[in-house]
Formats: structure tokens, C-alpha cells, sequence
């Protein structure tokens, strides 16, 4: 029986060429270095979203308020009602999803909200008054404890940092 051999080349190396050490440290360090530069990048593009969620919940929260504040200016939901306050906001936070009959012929029930958003900066683990800081009509801006009549303002619980240097707190 015949030996097949390795076939040769003109070079005269044989064709099963494998890469050498210094080939593969050279492309670890090449993909060492291109993944240290990319990390801030996919960082900051999660951070941005989670900013861009943030806003998006506080509008869509505050608008709910000013909708309510508004109806009840307006006669639309009676200012009697035990979930109204004095001020015509409402008492809790969850009167917004849960809604108030209005004072139509129909009966019907408005809401404001489908659900309380979350804080994308807290654990989906806490509760919802660990994501979000209620403000009442008569507490000062810088109010550190929210009064329990009402809500007029709702801010976020964290103590981190924007991109932007303001904290997520003050928006």
C-alpha cells in the first residue's frame, strides 16, 4: 500500500497551514481594542433610551394631571367626588387609571391613563411608590415628602446623573 502524502506546493510548504501565536494575538488584541472603544457607545445608547423612556413617562403622567385638573375646572367630573381634591387634582396617583364617573348622560367613566408607567432608572422589582416622587398643589418645589392630598406634580426617585449633568430627580 501506497502513503498519500501531503500535497506540496510551489513554495514547498504543505497545504495544511495553520495560524501561528503571534497571528492570534495579534487579532485578540485588534478585537480587544475595537470592543473597549464600542462599550462607552452601546452604554451611552442604553442610557439615552432610558432618558428618552423617563421623559416620555413624566409627559405622559403630567398630561393625565392636567387633564384631570381640567375636567373637574370644567364641571366634567364633579368636584364632590371623595377622589378630588380641594385643589381639583386628583387624591392618588391610581385614580388616573382607575378613572371617575363623569357628570354626562351616559354615565360613562373617564380615565386618564391605561397604567402607571414605570422609572426606567429603579428595579421592575419595586413598587410603584419606590419609582416615583408625588408632589402636592400646596408642597414647595424642593419638597423632599409629599403632602398626601393630592397630586399635582410627580417626579423621579433617583439620585443618578443625566447625560446632559441634571439629575433625573429635577426633570
Amino acid at each position: 500500500m501506497h502513503k498519500l502524502k501531503p500535497l506540496v506546493l510551489l513554495s514547498g510548504r504543505s497545504s495544511t497551514r495553520g495560524f501561528t501565536l503571534i497571528e492570534l494575538l495579534v487579532t485578540l488584541t485588534i478585537v480587544s481594542v475595537l470592543s473597549l472603544i464600542t462599550l462607552p457607545f452601546a452604554e451611552m445608547t442604553v442610557t439615552r433610551t432610558k432618558e428618552l423612556e423617563l421623559k416620555q413617562a413624566l409627559r405622559q403622567m403630567r398630561t393625565a394631571i392636567d387633564q384631570f385638573h381640567d375636567d373637574v375646572k370644567s364641571g366634567r367630573i364633579s368636584k364632590l367626588n371623595d377622589k378630588v381634591s380641594v385643589n381639583g387634582f386628583p387624591k392618588e396617583l391610581s385614580v388616573l387609571v382607575q378613572g371617575l364617573p363623569t357628570n354626562n348622560a351616559q354615565g360613562s367613566q373617564r380615565r386618564y391613563l391605561r397604567r402607571v408607567p414605570l422609572n426606567p432608572f429603579a428595579r421592575a422589582s419595586d413598587s410603584l411608590d419606590k419609582h416615583w416622587m408625588l408632589r402636592g398643589y400646596q408642597d414647595p418645589a424642593d419638597a423632599l415628602f409629599w403632602n398626601g392630598e393630592d397630586v399635582y406634580d410627580i417626579q423621579a426617585i433617583t439620585d443618578r446623573v443625566a447625560i446632559d449633568g441634571s439629575q433625573y430627580k429635577r426633570w
